[in-house]
């Protein structure tokens, strides 16, 4: 059997490519066990929100600011964090990011 056949690789220049201006709305790069692997374009503001589970933010692209009730955070490319589960917060980019996000499959990424 050919490696290739059941090893994917990813190219995430293609998927900022799928992306591309559809703002807000993550799409399923990679499924990992119980969980996956979204990125989505961001820019302007997110509704607060909050998970039952955890949520990984990574920077692929530009940067980003997560507000929490207890203070804010910046990201720029390369650098992430954990947004723990029950933490209300509210992503925003003042230009176009690509964020990468791990998270429980089951998880709403509109919030609970």
């Amino acid at each position: 059997m050919d490696i290739k056949a059941i090893i994917k690789k990813y190219d995430l220049k293609e998927v900022d490519k799928k992306l591309g201006n559809k703002f807000w709305f993550p799409i399923d790069v990679a499924y990992i066990n119980d969980w996956v692997l979204r990125a989505a374009a961001v820019k302007g503001e997110f509704h607060w929100h909050c998970h039952n589970y955890d949520e990984f933010f990574l920077i692929y692209k530009g940067e980003i600011v997560i507000d929490t009730e207890k203070g804010a955070i910046a990201l720029k490319e390369g650098e992430g964090t954990v947004i723990p589960k029950g933490i209300k917060h509210k992503p925003r980019a003042e230009k176009r990011a690509v964020v990468l996000l791990l998270e429980p499959k089951r998880l709403n990424t509109k919030g609970d």
